[in-house]
């Protein structure tokens, strides 16, 4: 997927306020209309045009675009890194929740519609005839844990950043604090709802609630799949040859694991419930990898010579047959 930088496609300045980018828009619109340009990418740079538009109009969806840094490149290879959003508060239901119309793959990866969410919005009433009030905008955001804290639980104060506008109309980012509690067992893709942490409400209306969207941070030994989580696990020849009973780690403290005899490269060893913990908690699954220790002295070179020879007749490829 390529790259695309949208402040070069709209020929204006990363720094250019909102209403120079309105003005660049109304030029480049004109000049590339397929009903009357006469240039001969008129329709591809017209689609390029609005799509670049699209996001730097939108103040939300600009300041995210903007995290991505600008030292890349047009046409360069890419691939959004997974936490780009963590942390970045958006308000209403946020731009994954709109109809983006047809897009480059680009925008697509950055601002498809990853969650179904609601804005609860809220009805206004009049209060004594007089004065209107409303509950205000619901806002939403990606928080990152550790798949420690969803085994164990815990709370968490980070700060957010909501992008707005100042008085020159360029988007700034104001930071919001936040102190919020980590259920035990909270899935990623789970929201986690702060009682009237959005939007202020309108008049005496009461503020807007903020849901916290989670994600795990990647983990250097475990990864998850739902509720499962696995563990590649490192084990000598002879364990897996013999068997064995090795202490292992889980993200809940260490266990003891008993390795079957002739066990092979791949196996999966189930821990039944050990997962992420909930009302039907996951399981934990060690896949078995065969870890050689190195011939690195002459003694360890004449056990391998000596293993060779012992198994002569093992063929390790044999499961490939004619692979010709």
């Amino acid at each position: 997927m390529e790259y695309k930088d949208y402040y070069k496609i709209m020929e204006v300045e990363r720094s250019a306020s909102q209403d120079e980018i309105k003005r660049a828009h109304r030029k480049l619109a004109r000049k590339y209309h397929p009903d009357v340009s006469k240039e001969p990418n008129a329709e591809e740079r017209f689609k390029e045009v609005g799509e670049a538009y699209d996001v730097l109009k939108d103040p939300e969806k600009r300041a995210a675009y903007d995290r991505l840094g600008a030292n890349w490149k047009s046409g360069q290879d890419f691939q959004p890194p997974p936490d780009w959003k963590a942390g970045f508060e958006t308000g209403g239901s946020g731009f994954d929740g709109q109809d983006m119309g047809d897009h480059s793959d680009f925008f697509e990866s950055l601002f498809r519609q990853a969650r179904a969410s609601q804005s609860a919005g809220g009805g206004g009433s009049a209060r004594g005839g007089q004065h209107f009030q409303a509950k205000g905008q619901d806002s939403h955001a990606q928080i990152q844990i550790t798949l420690e804290e969803a085994y164990h639980g815990g709370s968490r104060k980070v700060t957010l950043q909501m992008p707005s506008m100042d008085e020159q109309g360029h988007v700034v980012l104001r930071e919001h604090p936040i102190e919020f509690n980590i259920p035990r067992g909270v899935r990623a893709g789970q929201r986690i709802r702060l009682a009237g942490q959005g939007g202020p409400g309108l008049g005496q209306g009461p503020a807007g609630d903020l849901y916290l969207e989670v994600a795990f941070q990647p983990h250097k030994h475990y990864r998850v799949d739902k509720h499962d989580v696995y563990l590649d696990l490192p084990v000598a020849p002879w364990e897996a040859a013999l068997g064995a009973t090795i202490e292992v780690p889980t993200p809940s403290g260490k266990v003891e694991l008993s390795v079957p005899a002739g066990s092979s490269e791949g196996r999966k060893l189930r821990l039944k419930g050990r997962g992420i913990p909930a009302k039907t908690p996951g399981d934990f699954y060690f896949v078995l990898k065969i870890a050689l220790p190195p011939a690195n002295t002459d003694a360890a070179k004449a056990l391998y010579e000596s293993m060779a020879g012992e198994f002569k007749s093992f063929n390790p490829r044999a499961p490939l047959g004619d692979a010709s």
